[in-house]
């Protein structure tokens, strides 16, 4: 029977070594990108072959990204999804012991040659990649007395390449004690090490030893590197344990975590979907402040009282306002005047981000259109006369005020 024919990777020619200059970055994670969908494609439909470029892809990052100038991480970012994406293909593949043995030593040697730690994410997971007992061992085994000595020497200590594997085999193999002890020896504490040793208590059924054993990283008053993952850590044992109000208040509220404030609601959301939504915003603008921050994101969430509490903050950008003043003047009048009159509010008192004189003209028509609306003109007209003699500020701003109600009295 003829062997069927290996498939030719298209993405190694653009992943050789030194392929990348100091700016390289945006292409490399493009690569990055291409090689990933071609792995995954190749996966659906001969996931052992698949797992050859993944093997092949791991080798070639440090070798390839080894000259590109990493400070702005978001070629790291880029190199750690896309490991995370790769990693249950390797652990999933239907090898058998001998392939697999064949794959670690590759792996095993990219790991070693791997400059900045590019392939944590293989390392960190390389006793579940192993899969194999025997495998387990035999990579548990091949350096543990070199990181013993190197940990144990806190005077002349020496990086090992190879530790973060070592602990993750000894985890797999269920070798809890050994593993303990080994971490026992070193002079950092650090989460990229430790949380093993959390797992392994955790497997063992000793919760309340592994939520000690992770809580006494976050002492002090520095905030540890990995923070945000040993309160994930700590907060799901409490779940576990039937501790979820606890769980919220120690861990999750404090680690709610995205991109903007609006982000970081819908993460708690997420996380506690069966507590009241209104109740976490509430509990997060309590926790971080900056009321005025929290504008967006409580409009957002339709919580129209709490964003206008919000509007009034002094923090809240004249811009925004008058953006939702604009989106609401039709939909929700009343609450569009109000967020208008404190837009303008905030103009008067010389807030904002390079504010012009356009952003009163803009706030007033908002305004009107929305008070019209709930025929309150007049109201509108009588609390920006108010807003005129009682909120001294910013002279341009006031003196186009003051036109604004010239021409508005004159219609």
């Amino acid at each position: 029977m003829a062997r069927k024919p290996l498939h030719k990777w298209a993405f190694k020619p653009g992943m050789r070594a030194s392929a990348f200059g100091w700016r390289g970055s945006a292409k490399a994670i493009e690569r990055l990108k291409s090689a990933s969908a071609e792995i995954r494609a190749v996966n659906r439909v001969e996931p052992v072959t698949a797992v050859d470029g993944v093997v092949a892809l791991a080798a070639r990052i440090w070798p390839a990204f080894e000259h590109i100038d990493t400070s702005s991480g978001a070629l790291g970012t880029a190199v750690r999804r896309t490991l995370d994406d790769l990693v249950p293909i390797l652990i999933a593949a239907p090898a058998n012991e001998k392939t697999r043995a064949k794959w670690l030593e590759q792996l095993r040697a990219a790991i070693e040659d791997d400059g900045v730690d590019y392939l944590a994410p293989i390392s960190e997971r390389f006793g579940e990649i192993a899969m194999y007992p025997a495998l387990m061992t035999l990579h548990a085994d091949r350096d543990l007395a070199l990181i013993h000595r190197a940990w144990s020497d806190w005077e002349r200590y020496s990086h090992v390449g190879t530790a973060t594997l070592t602990l993750s085999c000894l985890l797999e193999a269920e070798r809890y004690d050994e593993l303990l002890a080994l971490l026992a020896v070193k002079k950092t504490r650090l989460w990229f090490d430790n949380k093993f040793g959390a797992e392994a208590l955790l497997r063992q059924g000793r919760e309340d030893d592994a939520l000690a054993y992770a809580e006494a990283l976050l002492q002090g008053d520095r905030q540890t590197w990995g923070h945000h993952d040993i309160c994930r850590f700590c907060e799901a044992i409490l779940v576990r344990q039937g501790k979820a109000d606890e769980a919220y208040r120690r861990f999750g509220l404090p680690t709610a975590s995205g991109n903007t404030w609006l982000a970081m609601w819908r993460d708690l959301v997420k996380r506690y979907p069966d507590r009241d939504a209104r109740a976490l915003l509430e509990d997060l603008i309590a926790l971080h402040g900056r009321k005025g921050k929290w504008f967006a994101a409580a409009k957002t969430a339709t919580y129209l009282d709490i964003a206008l509490d919000c509007a009034a903050d002094h923090e809240a950008a004249p811009a925004t306002l008058i953006r939702a003043a604009r989106d609401f003047a039709i939909k929700q009048p009343a609450f569009a005047a109000d967020v208008a009159l404190h837009a303008i509010r905030h103009l008067l008192a010389g807030r904002g981000y390079e504010p012009s004189p356009f952003d009163i003209d803009e706030a007033v028509d908002h305004l009107m259109t929305a008070s019209t609306r709930i025929d309150r003109r007049g109201w509108a007209i009588a609390a920006l006369q108010r807003m005129m003699e009682t909120t001294p500020g910013d002279d341009l701003m006031q003196r186009r005020l003051s036109q604004k109600l010239t021409e508005l009295s004159a219609e």
